[in-house]
């Protein structure tokens, strides 16, 4: 591979502030009442346009597709005609949305944005199970799709971008092997006995595994209650982790989630890694749930040093017990824990006691006061709920639809079509003085791994201390069924801050020194002062 290059661009993305209220812990915006589908699946591209889906085999969704073109699928479970939308592209910017049209059933799939930034999408139900479906980030574009272009069927895989631009697609529903798209030299698949150990028979519990890239560039892998290292080069578990503590499931449908916590000292010789599991359901709980017995999901945290020769769990407790939660990362290394219910499991009707309520984890503090409630939601976003990180530092939050079909009536919890955006506590205009803006670079080209770089900011309020200064860089992730694949958060923390007068800073940074900590391809680069970061902007590593 060529030596990576950074290419920046500056977009001038207007915050959304309209209607905000209590911002002390965050604030909720509606969006859109309603886009016509369910948010299933959601995925930030580099031009600020966020693709989502649902599935075809919920029947007529609510958003025609234009210019009276129509689905025609005689395998399709619920219409083999439909000239109904079962996708959108959400335009950040203009609020606003389009139709998009997908062939297959997308119904539990997964997928990662590859280093040219298009998104490549795998697997699915039905006709979906082997296809891999395109899209490249531009206002009029669509889905293409590649028939087999899967060796194995893949339902509710989880899949994460190389360091050689390649992706790698773990599990599925009775698949306990792995793949990688391209394929290279040929379509195959590699057993992976983990999956089939981790397999609780009748229930699974191992679906959607929570895969993460190490800095040694091998894969953390945790699904049920436990977690491998993976040399998915040599197809060799380098290593074993112990299991969780209290043994409780993790993985769908007793669904917790997970991240990796931001990565820092990046100029170390020995970089730490850690990762963050929260939530989820007992043992029993799946089960209990089909008999409309609704136990209380887990309010436990593990967090383990994956890094560490000898690792250990050690275990938080949350304010609020959640299963089906998503955890997103922030741009100032906060962890947003949001969406999902007290208790049930993950599947039709199985969930009870919504969760409205987000909750901060502040990763650097000490452990005791590391959790903060935020504002609620009026909004339930139970299963098939999704989020995501925005430039602005918003997160976008949409789905939830416990049913087997769109059902608006007669339900517990109603489909839900509508958008709204989450504004955490540090978008609060009490901080504006505080909050640096990036006026330069605009763009910029050539700057590789292991270099210096500058970033031109203003920082209106009065004299800034060069140790509360700190870039960061973001992966935007592929987030459904409480997984955000591929995300992660880069600390670059700074080299050097300059006072050119008049509020106005250049602040030096360093690269990351290899694609095993930053994979090549589209990232948000932020500056963080005092805990507020700048909006971002987008950064391609090539």
């Amino acid at each position: 591979m060529s030596t990576p290059t950074f290419i920046f661009s500056l977009l001038l993305l207007p915050l959304l502030f309209a209607s905000l209220a209590s911002a002390a812990n965050g604030s909720w915006q509606l969006l859109q009442k309603s886009i016509g589908i369910s948010a299933m699946h959601m995925q930030l591209l580099r031009n600020d346009r966020v693709i989502m889906f649902d599935r075809t085999d919920f029947g007529p969704s609510n958003l025609k597709l234009p210019g009276g073109k129509c689905r025609n699928d005689p395998t399709d479970t619920a219409l083999k005609v439909d000239c109904t939308a079962h996708s959108v592209e959400y335009d950040v910017l203009a609020n606003k949305f389009r139709a998009l049209t997908v062939q297959t059933d997308v119904w539990c799939s997964s997928g990662s944005v590859m280093p040219d930034g298009n998104l490549v999408q795998t697997g699915g139900f039905n006709d979906g199970e082997r296809r891999v479906r395109v899209f490249s980030p531009c206002s009029t574009c669509d889905w293409t799709e590649i028939p087999n272009g899967l060796a194995a069927k893949r339902w509710y895989a989880s899949n994460h971008l190389l360091p050689d631009g390649r992706q790698i697609i773990v599990g599925g529903r009775g698949q306990f092997n792995y793949e990688f798209i391209p394929k290279i030299p040929v379509a195959n698949t590699i057993n992976l006995p983990f999956l089939s150990e981790t397999n609780d028979k009748g229930i699974e519990n191992n679906l959607y595994p929570f895969v993460f890239l190490n800095v040694d560039g091998n894969l953390f892998i945790f699904a049920n209650n436990r977690a491998i290292l993976f040399d998915y080069v040599n197809n060799k578990v380098v290593k074993t982790y112990p299991t969780i503590p209290g043994g409780e499931p993790r993985s769908y449908p007793s669904t917790g989630s997970a991240v990796l916590l931001p990565l820092k000292n990046l100029k170390a010789s020995a970089i730490q890694a850690e990762v963050l599991v929260c939530g989820g359901a007992p043992k029993g709980a799946y089960l209990q749930s089909l008999k409309g017995v609704f136990m209380k999901a887990l309010d436990t945290c593990g967090r383990i040093t994956i890094t560490d020769p000898n690792p250990k769990w050690v275990m938080e407790t949350m304010p609020l017990a959640r299963v089906m939660g998503d955890m997103i990362l922030l741009p100032n290394g906060n962890v947003l824990l949001i969406n999902g219910a007290g208790s049930g499991s993950a599947g039709w009707e199985q969930g009870r006691n919504p969760v409205l309520s987000p909750v901060l984890y502040r990763a650097n503090n000490v452990i005791g006061s590391r959790f903060e409630t935020q504002n609620p939601t009026t909004i339930p976003r139970m299963y098939h709920s999704t989020a995501t990180l925005l430039r602005d530092g918003r997160v976008l939050v949409g789905g939830s639809n416990p049913h087997a079909f769109y059902n608006f009536t007669g339900v517990l919890f109603p489909t839900e079509l509508s958008l709204q955006a989450f504004s955490p506590a540090y978008l609060d205009a009490k901080f504006k003085n505080l909050r640096p803006t990036i006026v330069a670079p605009k763009s910029m080209s050539g700057i590789r791994y292991r270099k210096k770089y500058t970033i031109q900011v203003t920082i209106p309020g009065g004299k800034v201390d060069g140790n509360s200064i700190s870039v960061t860089m973001f992966r935007p992730a592929f987030n459904t069924h409480s997984f955000s694949m591929n995300q992660r958060l880069l600390v670059l923390g700074n080299d050097k801050v300059t006072a050119l007068g008049n509020s106005v800073y250049n602040i030096d940074a360093t690269t990351p020194r290899s694609g095993n900590l930053a994979p090549a391809g589209f990232y948000l680069l932020f500056v963080v002062h005092q805990d507020i970061p700048s909006q971002g902007i987008w950064v391609k590593l090539t």
